[in-house]
């Protein structure tokens, strides 16, 4: 399993990248898809709030959907273990998932293949690091390769727009629940494997979803609304009945 982690703002120590870098390896113990996982720590500056805020992203990639977690504290080691906590938890949710039909040979559940990981502390680490690297030093912090320098206004415009391009993925409207779940969103864009319609997926208000859908037969004006209630995974229910 691959390890990467980078920061934005700020320096990346090695006692962090060794800290951070022993408990991505325990994840390993969640099955064999995890093929790498990013890590990504930024620092911004609230001028609501005393001091600057630390964010930690974690995403894990492999053969199956995209995880990922995300938390902030005011220090990166904290913001870190409040990030791994959901991480696995996620992890945990998406492996719980998987049916398994093996008999006698089934292995063991999850949560108690995974019971062996102690959860990162969510209180504040009793250490503190100091810094007493320059602000040149900062300045040349080590960058996520999927970051883009566009922190400069084109033309006379301060209005920014980042765009970002993803495979056209065709899944159920299930399926693009799940996924949006693992990753954290309040939505999720998919292509409607039932339709072959681009469509999105949101939360809405408690435990209940959304799903808007672009249809080019539709005319212009002729917003089509359909309130239906969907059973969550009815159809595998009925399969397994």
């Amino acid at each position: 399993m691959e390890f990467m982690i980078s920061g934005r703002n700020l320096t990346v120590s090695d006692r962090f990248r060794e800290y951070a870098g022993e408990k991505i390896s325990k994840i390993e113990s969640l099955g064999d898809k995890v093929q790498r996982v990013d890590a990504k720590v930024s620092k911004e500056t609230n001028s609501r709030q005393t001091g600057d805020q630390l964010t930690v992203e974690v995403t894990v990639l492999g053969r199956g959907p995209v995880i990922r977690a995300e938390a902030s504290a005011a220090d990166k080691f904290a913001a870190f273990d409040l990030a791994y906590n959901k991480l696995l938890e996620r992890l945990r949710r998406a492996k719980d998932r998987k049916k398994v039909h093996h008999g006698r040979h089934t292995p063991k559940a999850v949560r108690e293949a995974t019971a062996t990981l102690e959860p990162a502390s969510a209180h504040e680490p009793i250490y503190v690091e100091a810094s007493h690297r320059s602000e040149a030093a900062q300045a040349t912090a080590e960058k996520s390769p999927y970051d883009v320098d566009n922190d400069i206004p084109a033309g006379d415009s301060p209005v920014l727009i980042r765009r970002k391009v993803f495979p056209a993925s065709q899944l159920s409207l299930d399926d693009a629940v799940d996924n949006m779940e693992l990753v954290g969103h309040d939505f999720y864009l998919f292509v409607d494997k039932a339709t072959n319609t681009p469509s999105v997926v949101y939360r809405r208000r408690g435990w209940t979803y959304g799903v808007i859908t672009l249809d080019h037969e539709c005319e212009p004006g002729n917003t089509v609304v359909e309130e239906k209630i969907l059973a969550y995974r009815s159809d595998d229910a009925a399969a397994n009945a």
